[in-house]
Formats: C-alpha cells, sequence, structure tokens
C-alpha cells in the first residue's frame, strides 16, 4: 500500500523525445489506461481486508496471525521500492509496468490455490513486491504520458494519486460485496480480480513508452537511500509525520473486521469492507481538496489525523459505531494531508540531485510503519484487552504527531 508514489530516482528522457511518432491521442488513451491499470492493481492488494474474518472463522487463528499476514505485504513493498521501484528509469516505464502486473497475477492466483495461513502470508508478500515496483513506474508513466497527450495539463498528480489511493479504498468495498452476496466467498474475489488484471496487463502491453531505453543503459544498483546532514531533526519529524500516518493505514486496513466483530458485534462482511473504503476515500478526496494549499497550511492536518484516531480509540471502548467511522473517516483525511505535506518537507531538504534518494528514505520510514505497529498490536491483543491497546496506540500516535509537526513548520520558516 502507497499513499503517493516515490519519484523517479533517475533522469528520463522526455516522451515526446522518447516516442516522436507517436501521436497524442495515443498518449491520451495511454494515459487513462495507465490509470485505471494503476486503479485495478491498488484495489487486488486490499481486497484481503473484509476476507480476514473469514480466514480466522475457517481456520480459527488470532489476530496476531492476520497481522502478520498484512505486514508481509508491508515488507514486500518496502523490498521492493529498494530494489526495483526506480528501474523504470532505465528499463523503461512499459516493461517494468507490466512486469509489476505480472507478479500481481501471480499473486491472485497464489490466493485462489494456496489458502492455507504460509500461502496467505506468501501471496500478500509477493503482492507488495508488485505493489512496490508499481508505484513509482506508474507515477512516472502517468506523468509523462499526459504531458505529451497535454502539454500544458497539470493534473496528472492529481489523478495518479486518485488512482492510487482511490484503488486502495475500492479494493475493500468490492470484496465485501462479493463475499456478502456472491457464493465461494474465499475464492470469487481474487477470481474476479485476476480477470481484471489480465485484462490491465493486456493493455499495458500497448501504450507507449517514455522513457529512451538508448540513452539510460546503467548497471543495476539498489535505490539510494539518503538522510540530509544538515537537517536531519526536521527530516526525522518528516519521517515521523509518514510513520504515524501508514500505522493509522495499518490498523483500520487489518484490524476493522476484528474491531467490527468484538467491540460492536458487528459481522457483516459489507461492513467489514466499506469501513476501510470509507477511510482510504477520505484520504484520497483530502488529498484532491487541499492539493493547492501551501506545506504550512496541510500540515495543520495534524488535528485531524489525531482527533480521529483518538475518536477510533474511544468508539471502541463504547461499541459506538457511527463515532468509530466518523472517527476513522476524519483520521483518514487527515493521514493523505499529512503524508503528503511530511513528503513534501522531506523533498524540501534533499540537496540537489539527491530528492529520490530522500524520498526512498521516507517510503521506507513508512512502510516500517504500515507492518511494524500492526504486528505490535497483534501480539498486544493476546495480553490485553482491544480498548487498551488501541487506546495506547492513539495516545501514541497524537504524541508523535504533534511533537514532529511543529518541527516540520518551523523548518518550513527558516
Amino acid at each position: 500500500m502507497t499513499t503517493t508514489s516515490l519519484p523517479a530516482a533517475g533522469a528520463p528522457a522526455s516522451a515526446s523525445a522518447s516516442s516522436p511518432r507517436r501521436s497524442r491521442a495515443a498518449h491520451s488513451a495511454g494515459f487513462w489506461t495507465a490509470v485505471l491499470a494503476f486503479a485495478i492493481a491498488m484495489a487486488f492488494s486490499t481486497i484481503p481486508t473484509p476476507i480476514y474474518a473469514l480466514y480466522q472463522q475457517r481456520d480459527g487463528f488470532s489476530p496476531i496471525v492476520v497481522t502478520v499476514i498484512f505486514a508481509a505485504y508491508a515488507v514486500g513493498v518496502a523490498v521492493s521500492l529498494y530494489l526495483v521501484g526506480h528501474v523504470s528509469d532505465w528499463w523503461g516505464r512499459r516493461v517494468v509496468f507490466i512486469a509489476a502486473l505480472a507478479v500481481e497475477i501471480v499473486a491472485a492466483v497464489m490466493f485462489l490455490l494456496w489458502q492455507d495461513v504460509t500461502g496467505l502470508i506468501v501471496a500478500r508478500f509477493v503482492s507488495g513486491v508488485g505493489i512496490g515496483g508499481l508505484t513509482a513506474t506508474a507515477t512516472a508513466h502517468i506523468a509523462e504520458l499526459r504531458a505529451v497527450a497535454v502539454p500544458s495539463s497539470t493534473i496528472a498528480p492529481v489523478v495518479s494519486n486518485f488512482a492510487n489511493i482511490g484503488g486502495l479504498a475500492v479494493g475493500p468495498l468490492v470484496a465485501g460485496a462479493l463475499i456478502t452476496w456472491v457464493p465461494a466467498p474465499l475464492e470469487t474475489p481474487y477470481a474476479v480480480f485476476l480477470g481484471l488484471l489480465v485484462l490491465a496487463l493486456v493493455a499495458t502491453a500497448v501504450i507507449p513508452e517514455t522513457v529512451d531505453r538508448g540513452q539510460q543503459r546503467r548497471s543495476y544498483r539498489p535505490q539510494r537511500v539518503a538522510i540530509p546532514a544538515a537537517a536531519r531533526g526536521a527530516f526525522w519529524a518528516a519521517g515521523t509525520g509518514a510513520f504515524t500516518g501508514f500505522a493509522v493505514f495499518g490498523l483500520m486496513m487489518a484490524l476493522t473486521p476484528t474491531v467490527l466483530a468484538q467491540a460492536m458485534g458487528v459481522t457483516s462482511r459489507l461492513a467489514a469492507g466499506a469501513v476501510p473504503f470509507a477511510v482510504f476515500m477520505s484520504a484520497a478526496v483530502a488529498q484532491v481538496v487541499t492539493v493547492r494549499l501551501s506545506l504550512r497550511r496541510q500540515l495543520l492536518s495534524w488535528i485531524l489525523m489525531g482527533v480521529g484516531i483518538v475518536l477510533v480509540a474511544v468508539a471502541v471502548a463504547m461499541g459506538a459505531l457511527a463515532a468509530f467511522v466518523i472517527g476513522g473517516v476524519a483520521a483518514g483525511a487527515g493521514v493523505g494531508v499529512m503524508f503528503r505535506a511530511s513528503l513534501g518537507v522531506a523533498g524540501s531538504l534533499a540537496p540537489a540531485g539527491s530528492r529520490g534518494e530522500v524520498l526512498a528514505a521516507i517510503f521506507l520510514i513508512a512502510y516500517v510503519g504500515l507492518a511494524v505497529p500492526t504486528l505490535l498490536i497483534g501480539a498486544a491483543l493476546a495480553w490485553l484487552a482491544l480498548p487498551v491497546v488501541l487506546g495506547v496506540f492513539a495516545g501514541l500516535v497524537l504524541v508523535l504527531i504533534s511533537v514532529a509537526t511543529p518541527r516540520m513548520v518551523r523548518r518550513l520558516a527558516a
């Protein structure tokens, strides 16, 4: 899972130079094709969310197992971002885009055929690997296609971010509907998305290439990761913003079905998908609405994020479903804006020529936030009551973000 995408580390040739004979119409069609394929892949990455409860019912495993399965995805994304997230600068956007979709297809087949705990962990890891390779590639490809189709347009970043987070939102909702009303709930969602991913791969194969690979021949190296020595305090503040935001997303994605069942007595499969949908869609909409705000104003989103996660914890303690949903939506909106602002602050700290390396470090910190807190919450549930665990989590998030945000603001004012 990502809420934005890692900028390309290299310097790809302009799309117009790499494909001079391509028409603007072809690039326009390729733009929308890439957006749709990106959204499908991101949606696939979140369809297990409402299905976790069914696996628990079938196999009787504890919440810690759910968090391990979920964390495997985050580990896969982080590994892939580090190893291959930047190689489309040299190998071409389309070939890496296609390869990432192929990896997601492999993951879908694994979910269909290997449904014990080991299989779920491996399939989630493989899905993470595909998403890690896709996010930076798709975002760069979408921007370059749009630059040829409509050179004066500025909508590409907004559209690609909405496809990213909107896809994350749609996955649980579609899966929740399918497992509610369609037979074979443990197979049908994966079969449906397997078909969609195959169609996306076929369509992506004819998208115009936007990198001149003849001018980008380099020996392979992993993504460089850098921390700016002159502004480490502000960097770690930005990293804290990314870490806490992804921790909130991880909680809502991995444990929503457990929370709904244990704290509110809600076992609806559709609800287990609808709540994460609302959380992620609020993040997507918030990013669109606030896109023109200054970074300093965007950083005010820490208040919304903090209030939202505290309301989530209070709602769980009280068994209040409406408050839980409202808190989740508020926290999701805050996280969407806070994460983008954290990336903006981190990017402003980077020396010339190393922006991609600094942002790579922020992304790795974010995915640690996606995996580790969720694992710790799952482990804590073996000894402590759910309201206690979520109360502690909400308190830590509030403390971290309230300390980190002023430091980022001071850096912007310097």
